[in-house]
């Protein structure tokens, strides 16, 4: 599975200490993850995370993009809701995004946990029959 992780500023530290707590289930799959928030990852975890730009310069849209061509799997995106955000129309879009393609979101750590768990135990394999059923109707499509 292909998950994002993405965490605002007041964030961070908690979602380095969530993914450090899952790793063996994040090493089983592919991270992505806007600028910062992926360094401190592979910093403290030594996790493989492939990285975006940061979300205000963009990275929260390339992640929406890979949403869009149904090429992401799950989201988890520890927001601040205290903290105006001057990219507040990024994260709405990428919200929507998730929405209308059916992505699991997490935006806090009680339902991030509960889609780790989910995740763990298959409760997320449907993922992977969307996917095979979009290469069947796309010949040559990844």
């Amino acid at each position: 599975m292909k998950i994002a992780l993405i965490a605002h500023d007041k964030k961070k530290k908690d979602m380095v200490h969530f993914v450090a707590a899952y790793k063996p289930i994040f090493a089983k799959h592919e991270l992505y993850a806007t600028g910062t928030t992926g360094g401190l990852i592979i910093e403290n975890t030594g996790l493989s995370v492939h990285r975006f730009q940061s979300g205000p310069l963009g990275g929260d849209q390339e992640i929406g993009a890979l949403i869009a061509k149904n090429k992401m799997d799950m989201v988890i995106f520890f927001r601040d809701p205290l903290t105006a955000q001057p990219h507040e129309p990024d994260i709405s879009a990428l919200i929507r995004l998730c929405d209308v393609y059916n992505i699991p979101l997490a935006t806090n750590m009680g339902t991030a946990e509960i889609l780790v768990h989910g995740l763990q135990r298959g409760d997320l394999n449907w993922r992977t029959i969307i996917h095979e059923r979009q290469q069947k109707e796309t010949p040559g499509a990844q």
